[in-house]
């Protein structure tokens, strides 16, 4: 403690070594803000980096789910094709002339399914009595049970309706082609054939998606080359990444929607991690960014300011070794500027006529003020606009007018082959489409979507030749309500493929509008097979308890009732808590579903981004 003694002797007997400490802890309130600035601005920019990104993380994992989502409805309507099933249902092993005729237009009819969708990379259906593959690319294949994995006989044993399979590894069929069930390159979106039906067999439906599909949604995400962005599926396994060689990691172990920034096994450097889940499918979204490159517009404004508070300290020193007196108003100014720095007023600016070293100190002040108030607010503004830029740029070129011009094409093309029916089929849905995206508008009239419906299930009535007949009928005051858009679709199409598919002829779906009291009544209502008083509960106890807890956390039953949920979910969202879905139905008599609606929100059109 001789040292402390020494020192206690020499300031109690120098003032300028009173100064001097004196003036340094003048300079300390400095020194403490300008490193908090410092710690601060990285966790604002590390902030506001992770929530941009985020959000476009979501909108991409969303684009995923989507896809998967179209491709998964595919799949069940493939998977339920009565003229498919039909032609696969062969008891004997050997192959004979009519199973070889069978199996050529079920091999027509997917190739079909393939060309018409791009985002697959091949449909394929295994059929399990004979052992052979019916591939859209490359025809039929020999596949022997024996060479089948165990993933076949889980799958056929415990008869899960959907499955997403990735190879584990890679294999050859014909002259160099790519296997179609072992290709490193792609997924398969696996499903049992005639899946509702008791006798269904084991044949199983596979399509196949490239990886490369899924790395184009999510590959823009990563800011840089050395960063790296990755999808994991429900499992945890690593699904896709743009990384040449990329390193998995437990997406479970990194937080969901937040920002973390942590020394990862296999990285020579800090890593910053942004992870979000998909509520729908389970799959994780995973960006990682060297922290390096996080910092590498700051880091030189961070030096910078170390240099100030060092040159400070300094001069600190100097100047009261060389002056202590008359430098009283000068410190007193120097608090009170310092004083409302640490309150945020970055505005802060000292008047001085001094030419010496405190004028110069002055301006140091002023310096530092001035560049804290530009590093926190121009520059972050700056660099914030220029980020919303470009975020809108980018969005702005997600045009969907190429898809009214390739219908318009098949259209003139079908027109060309006079296929009468299938143009018919593409004008319907190009102008279902086109009023689909309504250009901004959220809202129709009923009579608006009524003719929009009409579109839509002109395509279907020609699906079905002829299999049902379907009337409006919308009373003359509430023709002119509006009502969300796209919000009766789902209705419709649940009448068609589950109420009026089954039907052999004489189906009648009804669509119809009217007002009771202050409510507005949408029903739809078919003849069709109806429901069993087992699954009308079961789905009755399913919108209710959306109530307490969302669809997407909710079990299997629910998920089944995905299209309905979502409707009810939507009118509450938009109309209040008042607004009501409910469903009556007869086994054999047919369903009736009615969207219960309050005037008040129907009165007038509305403008933005759909519910």
């Amino acid at each position: 403690m001789r040292w402390f003694r020494t020192l206690r002797e020499r300031f109690s007997r120098s003032i300028q070594v009173r100064l001097t400490c004196y003036f340094i802890l003048i300079l300390l309130p400095l020194i403490l803000f300008s490193l908090y600035a410092n710690v601060r601005s990285q966790r604002i920019l590390e902030q506001e980096l992770g929530e941009r990104t985020m959000s476009a993380m979501d909108s991409a994992l969303e684009f995923v789910d989507q896809t998967l989502q179209s491709l998964e409805q595919l799949s069940t309507m493939l998977a339920t094709d009565g003229s498919l099933t039909s032609r696969l249902k062969h008891p004997s092993a050997e192959l004979t002339p009519d199973m070889l005729v069978d199996f050529t237009s079920v091999m027509s009819y997917i190739s079909n399914v393939n060309a018409v969708n791009p985002v697959l990379s091949g449909v394929s259906i295994y059929h399990g009595g004979t052992g052979k593959l019916l591939s859209s690319r490359i025809g039929l294949l020999d596949r022997p049970p024996h060479t089948i994995e165990d993933w076949y006989e889980e799958f056929v044993r415990t008869g899960r309706s959907i499955v997403v399979y990735n190879p584990d590894h890679h294999e050859e069929a014909l002259m160099g082609w790519a296997d179609p069930i072992y290709n490193e390159g792609q997924l398969l979106l696996m499903q049992l054939m005639d899946l509702y039906s008791r006798d269904r067999g084991n044949n199983v439906l596979m399509l196949s998606l490239p990886k490369r599909t899924l790395l184009s949604y999510i590959s823009h995400l990563a800011p840089s080359p050395s960063s790296q962005v990755s999808l994991y599926d429900d499992q945890g396994r690593l699904l896709v990444s743009n990384a040449a060689a990329p390193q998995p990691l437990l997406a479970e172990s990194i937080p969901v929607s937040e920002v973390s920034v942590a020394q990862l096994p296999g990285r020579s450097e800090k890593q910053m991690m942004l992870r979000t889940d998909s509520p729908r499918s389970g799959w994780a979204l995973v960006l990682e960014q060297p922290e390096r490159e996080i910092y590498k517009k700051s880091r030189p404004l961070e030096v910078f300011t170390y240099w100030i508070i060092l040159i400070s300290c300094l001069l600190a020193v100097w100047i009261a070794w060389l002056i202590y007196s008359n430098i009283s108003a000068p410190m007193s100014s120097l608090v009170a500027g310092m004083r409302q720095l640490r309150l945020g007023n970055l505005d802060t600016r000292l008047a001085h006529r001094r030419q010496d070293e405190l004028g110069y100190l002055t301006d140091a002040f002023n310096q530092t003020a001035e560049q804290q108030r530009h590093l926190i607010r121009d520059i972050y503004e700056q660099q914030l606009r220029l980020t919303k830029t470009e975020l809108k740029f980018l969005q702005s070129q997600i045009n969907p007018h190429f898809l009214y011009n390739t219908l318009d094409s098949i259209y003139w093309s079908a027109k060309n082959y006079d296929a009468d029916e299938i143009s018919e089929m593409v004008l319907n849905l190009s102008r279902f489409f086109r009023l689909s995206l309504s250009k901004g508008r959220d809202t129709f009239t009923v009579e608006e979507t009524f003719a929009h419906l009409g579109y839509y299930i002109r395509v279907q009535q020609l699906r079905f030749a002829g299999q049902f007949t379907v009337s409006f009928d919308a009373a003359p005051e509430a023709a002119g309500l509006h009502v969300l858009k796209l919000v009766l679709q789902p209705l419709v199409e649940n009448a068609i493929l589950h109420g009026l598919e089954k039907r052999k002829g004489g189906g009648q779906l009804t669509v119809s509008a009217r007002l009771e009291g202050d409510r507005l009544l949408l029903t739809v209502a078919d003849n069709g097979r109806g429901m069993e008083a087992e699954r009308l509960a079961q789905l009755r106890e399913a919108l209710a308890s959306a109530e307490d807890k969302p669809a997407a956390e909710g079990n299997d039953r629910k998920d089944a009732f995905f299209g309905l949920l979502n409707v009810r979910a939507r009118i509450r969202l938009y109309y209040g808590e008042s607004a009501e879905l409910s469903i009556d139905s007869e086994e054999g008599q047919g369903t009736q579903a009615t969207l219960n609606l309050p005037i008040a929100g129907c009165s007038e059109e509305q403008e933005g981004d759909a519910i």
